[in-house]
């Protein structure tokens, strides 16, 4: 048989955790965004080091050689280096992903997915 005041110990601590949570997502979004803001120090670190071209400048160039709508952007880092990885909805539908060195704007990667 369990103690009274044990069996109201378990009851106070449940009702505790369920309190909780409804705090679990802004806790976890809260958490991503400061991974978001460190990732933004990072890649503003890396313009004003000279590591990586203007996002418009990338994108003026890949305007040229690839015509789309920008969908996505991102910029990584891979093996030492910065790379931009944009993804572009182009005039025939189809998405074409592109991997772009951001010290240079040369195209290290395409690849294209016909809907």
């Amino acid at each position: 048989m369990i103690h009274r005041p044990l069996l109201a110990l378990a009851l106070a601590l449940s009702l505790l955790a369920l309190a909780t949570l409804p705090a679990l997502p802004a806790l976890a979004d809260s958490n991503a965004g400061r991974e978001r803001d460190h990732d933004h120090d990072r890649a503003r670190a890396a313009l004003l080091a000279g590591e990586v071209l203007p996002l418009g400048q990338i994108l003026e160039r890949v305007q040229r050689l690839h015509p789309g709508h920008m969908l996505e952007v991102e910029l990584e880092r891979e093996d030492g280096r910065w790379i931009y990885e944009i993804k572009l909805l182009q005039a025939s539908g189809g998405l074409l992903e592109l991997e772009v060195d951001a010290r240079d704007g040369s195209v290290l990667r395409r690849s294209r997915e016909r809907r």
